[in-house]
């Protein structure tokens, strides 16, 4: 067995094992890496190497988390939750009512996953803020997490495949159509960016069946304890706040978007918005340290993780396997086309699946899959669709990846929402399937 596959199989094996996704990697980077014939000083070697490329993404996720507890301190949200908890909680209103409150909120979080990846290209920064005081409104309502964590995975993960603006324009212009010219120019193929919206629109209506069906599959009320958030307490909505600190704390999160899109670092811009909430003087100056702290550790596991999977991918890549695994699929294909283009998305989702991230996939993967496509005929925008969506998959399923991660920080603030099987093997049964059919379909078809 390919040792990138087997890797995979056993990280994902342990954490569905509920064996701690840190702990996962780690173990499965070690057995990819002498499975590939590497001494075991080499793996760690590569492990220890690897380990910077999350550290950035940590320490901004702690930031973030800092900033979020911070802005729960003021009390504003928690009044906004309480009214609607309030509304909610009313005897007269009606089902069709509840409803409505239902849907509004996960519309209002898919509109905000969206605008994360595009206008106000923040990522998943929103999330730690946004989420986790609206969960008490979310016990009212008895919403299943898991749909929220599938709204939320679908907000942040289809945008960047088909709107080439934010994100969408890196992954789209800069990384997948750059690639694929870079691989195409022995064969003198080239493609221009209008072709990659066009390519990877099918593929993202795939995503949208995903959603669809996950608003079937937890249709049904779902219980959950009415505990404390993280960095929350209950006379925190009490607290009655001058027009000065309104001011500051509306100008706190004026400043940590403005600093972050102006740096382009969620660091400077979450450190920047808990300074100002801090001189408002809605935290004393004692409680300082107390509040950052909880908020490093409100998003700890979330840091941790990325840390542990820029290791494991850098072990991955040191294998010189990837290349193997793609070599030693060729050979069972044949010259069947439709067989082809399944097996090009099957090996893209188990690369995703390892590294985590569909943006350092296209890379890796572009090299190959191009002369591939284009030996068996594949359009232009057929190999668009189909290098595209081989490198998105996975990428809402795994458990390395910050679109799960990200959704996890927010809905299991109060301890009530599991990464695995809340939301991994929901995004990956509800995404992942539906975007195999659809980009399968997409490379025969374009």
């Amino acid at each position: 067995m390919n040792s990138i596959v087997l890797a995979v199989l056993v990280m994902v094996t342990l954490s569905m094992l509920r064996v701690s996704v840190v702990f996962a990697l780690v173990v499965a980077a070690l057995v990819g890496g002498v499975a590939a014939g590497m001494p075991i000083a080499e793996v760690i070697a590569a492990f220890n190497d690897g380990l910077g490329g999350g550290a950035a993404v940590a320490l901004a996720y702690a930031t973030l988390g800092a900033f979020a507890v911070a802005l729960s301190r003021t009390g504003i949200a928690q009044r906004l939750s309480a009214r609607v908890v309030e509304h909610v909680s009313h005897s007269q209103h009606a089902g069709g009512e509840l409803a409505l409150v239902k849907w509004g909120m996960l519309a209002a979080l898919i509109l905000a996953g969206a605008l994360a990846e595009t206008l106000i290209p923040v990522h998943i920064a929103f999330i730690p803020i946004l989420v986790p005081p609206l969960l008490h409104v979310m016990n009212r309502l008895q919403l299943d997490r898991r749909l929220v964590a599938c709204a939320i995975t679908f907000a942040i993960t289809t945008l960047y495949m088909v709107v080439p603006v934010g994100f969408g324009a890196i992954f789209l212009n800069d990384i997948l159509i750059g690639n694929i010219n870079q691989a195409g120019a022995a064969e003198s193929f080239s493609v221009s960016r209008d072709l990659a919206p066009q390519a990877m629109l099918l593929p993202a209506l795939g995503m949208l069946a995903g959603l669809a069906i996950a608003t079937f599959s937890y249709r049904r009320k779902r219980q959950y304890q009415e505990l404390a958030v993280a960095g929350e307490h209950l006379n925190h909505a009490d607290k009655k706040l001058t027009k000065r600190q309104l001011w500051l704390i509306v100008l706190s999160l004026a400043l940590a978007l403005t600093v972050q899109l102006w740096s382009g670092s969620m660091v400077f811009g979450g450190l920047v918005g808990f300074a100002v909430i801090s001189l408002s003087g809605v935290i004393h100056w004692r409680e300082q340290d107390d509040v950052f702290t909880q908020g490093m550790r409100l998003m700890a596991l979330v840091g941790f993780i990325m840390i542990a999977a820029a290791g494991f991918a850098a072990v991955m890549n040191a294998t010189g396997e990837i290349p193997a695994l793609v070599s030693g699929s060729v050979q069972l294909i044949g010259d069947n086309r439709g067989l082809a283009a399944l097996v090009m998305l099957l090996v893209g989702l188990f690369i995703t699946m390892g590294i985590g991230s569909s943006f350092s996939t296209v890379p890796i993967i572009t090299a190959i899959y191009v002369p591939l496509a284009l030996g068996f005929g594949f359009s232009p925008l057929a190999v668009i669709a189909l290098v595209g969506t081989a490198a998105a998959l996975g990428d809402a399923g795994s458990p390395a990846s910050d679109s799960t991660l990200g959704p996890t920080a927010g809905l299991n603030a109060d301890g009530q929402h599991d990464h695995i099987w809340d939301t991994v093997v929901p995004t990956f049964l509800h995404f992942n399937l539906p975007l195999i059919a659809f980009g399968w379909v997409a490379a025969m078809l374009l």
